[in-house]
């Protein structure tokens, strides 16, 4: 019997669901709405969900003749920087989720590869991984404060929306600077 997993799940861990509740037969269904806390580096390098953020989960655990489909709403808060100005972003994100997990000794189970589909242990499913990869894939890589931020000046590093319409840091080559006093005008 081959071993899917590295270590026992906690029934009590806020992102394991059991499901001894749940009937083997295929059509049963059983809806979880909870609210748990988001587990650590849930995000990517300028944004994620805060560690302990609430997450509400809204899902439908439905029993096929393979194992349980999970599928529903993922939502929480999330908080990062803009990548153009560096201005804080908080916003939320709503991610849809949908992932089957094969029961023990399954065809399922003993056809697919261990990372093509979720496994179940004894009769608990880990959600953190689906959650995971639903969450992580949909957040931006460069998220903006807002679709037109101009950013910052690349001279003095100022907010563009803080700066003059006409702000310039013109430099003039000093080997070009005596041309520069031929188009003054006298007073």
């Amino acid at each position: 019997m081959p071993k899917h997993s590295p270590s026992q799940l906690d029934p009590r861990s806020p992102l394991v669901l059991d499901t001894r509740d749940l009937p083997r037969r295929p059509g049963a269904l059983r809806t979880v709405k909870r609210v748990v806390p988001a587990p650590a580096d849930l995000g990517v390098e300028l944004i994620g969900v805060p560690e302990g953020a609430d997450l509400d989960l809204d899902l439908r655990l439905e029993s096929v003749s393979e194992g349980v489909l999970v599928s529903g709403t993922v939502s929480g808060p999330v908080k990062g920087e803009c990548g153009r100005c560096l201005r804080e972003i908080d916003d939320s994100v709503v991610v849809n989720i949908q992932e089957l997990y094969a029961y023990q000794n399954s065809t399922t189970d003993t056809t697919t590869d261990e990372d093509e589909v979720g496994r179940m242990q004894d009769d608990l499913i880990d959600l953190e991984p689906a959650l995971r990869d639903a969450v992580v894939l949909t957040l931006p890589t460069n998220p903006l404060c807002r679709e037109d931020c101009p950013g910052l000046c690349p001279e003095c590093g100022v907010h563009w929306d803080d700066l003059p319409a006409d702000h310039s840091h013109q430099q003039i080559d000093p080997r070009w600077a005596g041309l520069s006093q031929l188009t003054r005008t006298e007073e």
